[in-house]
């Protein structure tokens, strides 16, 4: 079954000309199922182009799912179009009384900012407190994720001398995890962040394991047993030339900042660079919907009343 999404969203055609199967709202109303609801929190600020690479990650299955594009009741985009956002997104305050099989919250580019300092900061703590009685798992990513195990475990960030940007080896540390089947032992994966979580807060906190490691730049996907959230800190979801964007606009302002490490071929920045991550990408998230398929109850209201195994 395929990802339903508006007809209109800039995504759809794109989606289409990748080979990922869409749908349309009157085509879905035909099924005779309950396709999984997945909502997405797009805290960056080019919202399209992260819409994108979720829908296609997400639409990678073969289940129906339904994708609800959500925002930040009262943050003004600057990348995006006012017009964009009143077409195909809602505030979380107009959703916070539904139930989601899944959500994933995006990471946002604040993270050198004490949380505390963020001026949506007060409404995170809310969400991430109405994710454990709304949403059966949750997928959060980048600083998304350093935010909610800062929020439910007091887990710190720290600031990095230098950015750690480029396609780094990754360990899978877990292989009989629901999560990493069919995972290689080792893997690449795309970094780009300025901070960190470090093992060492992390293995203080019973709940949480620790499922994907770099020997270079540390923890990748954590996993909280009980509470069905996944905590990825790199991205999967980056397409081939995400880090490619990032250098150029940089050095294009001036910003000082390195090739990114393992990324442009023979270190040429003249030539594409490979995508070498994106089945581990698909894996994960695929892995992820299936896990939550398994075990959401069918009736979406009975979602947070049940005990998390």
């Amino acid at each position: 079954m395929p990802i339903k999404i508006p007809d209109t969203l800039p995504a759809f055609q794109t989606l289409v000309q990748e080979g990922v199967r869409v749908m349309s709202e009157t085509a879905a109303i035909r099924q005779d199922i309950r396709p999984l609801q997945i909502g997405l929190l797009n805290l960056m600020p080019n919202k399209i182009k992260t819409e994108l690479q979720m829908a296609r990650l997400v639409g990678a299955t073969p289940l129906q799912v339904e994708l609800s594009l959500i925002r930040i009741s009262n943050h003004k985009a600057k990348n995006t179009s006012e017009e964009h956002l009143l077409a195909f997104y809602e505030t979380w305050e107009e959703v916070k009384h539904r139930k989601f099989d899944g959500f994933i919250i995006t990471g946002a580019p604040i993270e050198t900012l004490p949380y505390e300092d963020v001026n949506y900061w007060d409404e995170m703590q809310q969400i991430f407190d109405w994710t454990t009685t709304n949403v059966h798992s949750t997928m959060n990513v980048c600083w998304g994720a350093m935010a909610a195990i800062y929020h439910f475990h007091k887990v710190p960030k720290y600031e990095l001398s230098e950015k750690a940007f480029g396609v780094y080896r990754h360990r899978n540390l877990k292989p009989s995890s629901i999560y990493l089947n069919g995972f290689s032992d080792n893997f690449e994966v795309p970094v780009s962040r300025w901070t960190e979580v470090r093992r060492a807060d992390i293995e203080k906190v019973p709940e949480l394991e620790i499922l994907m490691e770099s020997p270079e730049v540390g923890v990748c996907l954590v996993h909280e047993i009980k509470g069905r959230r996944l905590y990825m800190f790199n991205h999967v979801e980056y397409d081939s030339t995400s880090l490619a964007d990032e250098y150029f606009r940089d050095v294009d302002a001036g910003v000082p900042i390195k090739m990114p490490i393992n990324y442009f071929p023979h270190n040429d920045t003249s030539i594409p660079p490979q995508n070498r991550w994106r089945s581990h990408a698909h894996l994960l998230f695929g892995n992820w919907i299936n896990e939550m398929y398994q075990t959401t109850p069918y009736e979406l209201d009975a979602i947070g009343k049940q005990h998390h195994d």
